[in-house]
């Protein structure tokens, strides 16, 4: 239902009804046509046509036509992803990703050219739409100065921070990149590695592979490894943190490379720390609470466990 054919020594892609190929949508044509973020060029029979091969201007890369037209170009914004999809995937393929302002008009024609080529109604099985990424709070753009990249972020943050941060958005929202949201998630990841047994299950937790099923439901999947945090969930909870990569390594030595001063001089917090082992060994509960309380509002957090007492400062 489509078909190629030269105007101005452009070569167009003409579909009379994209919906013969309604994988992403199935809009009117002429609501399709009013979301364009483009003017419709004249040469075209059709404004739903767009371009396969395209003239370059003068300084703009370009190469001959490998089908005889006069005039040297480039592929088309559109045909040149089919191309590397069929190239490097197959006709038809499992998984085809992108933003979710490519659904119109990119892989609604990637999927009319598509089809079209291979005399197919399917290009890919699933088609996964990301949501717009947000610094705090407002769109990520360089006009608002606002701009990012992932060399920059993992400078000041371990990469395993920045993934259980990206997890914590359902991939089909919008993703609020925050620092606050980089700091929870710093802690959550701690408290996890905390909670973890030595010994990790083979397999991650049942109850974050159902919610990975559910379309990668990453939020849920992360409230089931909170609920992990309990003897009965150690080796499950080890078992999931190693399923998505998350490294104990790096995390211990990022915390260590980005401890906080204690307001206390550390000779003073383990004279403290002693004499409050004192007062446990007598069964003085009141005084080693006060010890343990006056300490913690002073920003130092006390760990007790078989081999001792253990102290850090509080983030």
């Amino acid at each position: 239902s489509g078909h190629a054919y030269v105007a101005e020594e452009h070569v167009l892609f003409s579909v009379p009804s994209m919906k013969d190929y309604g994988q992403l949508s199935n809009r009117p044509l002429d609501e399709m046509i009013a979301g364009a973020r483009v003017d419709v060029a004249p040469y075209k029979r059709d404004p739903m046509d767009f371009v396969l091969w395209k003239p370059s201007k003068p300084g703009e890369p370009s190469w001959p036509s490998p089908s005889g037209i006069k005039t040297p170009g480039r592929p088309g914004w559109h045909i040149e992803c089919s191309a590397m999809s069929w190239k490097h995937l197959g006709e038809t393929f499992d998984i085809h990703g992108g933003g979710i302002d490519l659904v119109f008009p990119h892989h609604e024609n990637e999927i009319a050219q598509t089809c079209c080529a291979f005399h197919s109604k399917v290009m890919a099985n699933f088609w996964m739409h990301n949501g717009f990424l947000q610094v705090e709070g407002e769109k990520m753009s360089k006009s608002l100065g606002n701009f990012t990249i992932i060399r920059e972020v993992l400078a000041d943050w371990p990469g395993d921070v920045v993934r259980l941060a990206m997890l914590a958005s359902h991939y089909r929202q919008p993703i609020n990149w925050t620092v606050k949201g980089l700091e929870e998630a710093e802690k959550a990841l701690a408290s996890f590695f905390d909670a973890a047994s030595a010994e990790a299950d083979p397999r991650p937790a049942p109850g974050v592979l159902d919610a990975l099923l559910d379309d990668l439901n990453t939020p849920k999947a992360i409230a089931e490894m909170h609920g992990l945090k309990n003897a009965a969930g150690r080796k499950a909870l080890a078992g999931t943190l190693r399923f998505f990569g998350f490294r104990l390594g790096e995390l211990k030595a990022w915390l260590e490379k980005n401890v906080p001063e204690p307001a206390l001089p550390r000779e003073e917090i383990e004279s403290r720390i002693a004499a409050r082992n004192v007062a446990r060994q007598a069964k003085d509960f009141k005084e080693s609470d006060r010890i343990r309380d006056e300490l913690a509002k002073m920003g130092v957090v006390l760990k007790d466990s078989k081999d001792g007492t253990t102290w850090e400062v509080a983030r």
